[in-house]
């Protein structure tokens, strides 16, 4: 059974809805298979436990406060972030010396990513330093999983890290960093007069910068279609060779932002919530990815954790069961 069909299968155990035969169809049989030595490290995984305390997952941390006397270098506001509040909400701190299950976690979720921005990995990624992180529905995980994402990159020796507030319905990223900002992408696309510059959020955390979603807008599907944004995307992804661009991106099945965003993506991360997620809405979401080459699934609240399940995760919120990625439609 393939990484992608154990996800299907426990993502919807608990469902009763739909069976693996009515699920799994043609187009999920051309996985990619992970590079032996990714492989080796999540043959064996030990069975993990972390906590999001009580409301954290939800992102209560105290509010950032734009700060003087911080790295001048690059554009944009100059933020400091509460990290203590951060890792309170169950949150990777780079800056910790401190070795915890969820960092380990996150480390073993990246480095295939990481592969394949280098070029190492099957096969050659367009635009494999634009990665999106989405789910087929809300409540699954994917913000918080796109922030850890993010704090883990930023502990990369050779690479930076954009993490972009691309929820523009419902965005989420700013707020849980305890970051208040008014403008932000939207605003860039609607309006020649604002910059990248002009809206971007440095932090405290040297490789890690921020752009907010930005103002709410009717017609905020159009304008990440547009030219604009197409140029825009070009730009964050070519203009530093070392940059990651991470989008938290709106859940696949309740707006059609998602699927505009895909279409400039040359990776995407799925999260799915463990025995939740109903199966068929996981396959909806993923036929929506079939245009894209690298599709990664993140299995998020796992419960079943055994020694040797590939899928073995953390009890509790913010638990990563593990990760695989394929190819759909190729």
């Amino acid at each position: 059974m393939s990484i992608f069909e154990k996800a299907f299968e426990k993502a919807g155990k608990d469902s009763g809805k739909d069976q693996m035969d009515d699920l799994l169809d043609d187009s999920m049989d051309d996985l990619l298979d992970m590079p032996e030595s990714l492989a080796a490290d999540d043959a064996d995984p030990a069975t993990m436990t972390a906590e999001d305390p009580a409301g954290a997952g939800q992102g209560a941390v105290h509010p950032a406060a734009v700060v003087d006397g911080l790295p001048s270098t690059g554009p944009g506001k100059v933020v400091k972030l509460d990290l203590s509040g951060l890792r309170d909400a169950g949150l990777v701190d780079p800056n910790s010396n401190k070795v915890n299950r969820t960092t380990e976690e996150f480390r073993r979720i990246k480095r295939p990513l990481l592969v394949n921005v280098r070029g190492e990995g099957a096969s050659v990624v367009p635009n494999a330093n634009m990665i999106m992180v989405t789910s087929a529905l809300s409540g699954e995980g994917k913000t918080f999983t796109s922030i850890n994402l993010a704090m883990s990159i930023a502990m990369e020796m050779d690479r930076t890290v954009l993490l972009v507030d691309a929820d523009v319905a419902k965005p989420d990223v700013t707020a849980r960093l305890g970051v208040q900002a008014e403008k932000g992408l939207i605003d860039v696309l609607l309006d020649d007069g604002i910059t990248l510059p002009d809206v971007l959020l440095r932090t405290d955390i040297p490789k890690l910068t921020l752009l907010p979603s930005g103002s709410r807008h009717v017609h905020s599907t159009e304008l990440l279609a547009s030219e604009r944004m197409r140029q825009l995307t070009l730009e964050l992804s070519s203009r530093y060779p070392d940059r990651i661009v991470l989008f938290d991106s709106p859940p696949l099945l309740l707006t059609s932002e998602a699927r505009v965003l895909a279409g400039l993506m040359g990776q995407v991360v799925m999260v799915v919530e463990e025995s939740m997620t109903p199966q068929h809405a996981v396959k909806e979401a993923a036929d929506m990815l079939q245009d894209n080459e690298i599709v990664g699934l993140v299995l998020n609240k796992g419960r079943h954790a055994t020694s040797s399940d590939n899928y073995g995760g953390y009890g509790g919120y913010g638990g990563y069961g593990g990760y695989g990625y394929g190819s759909y439609g190729r």
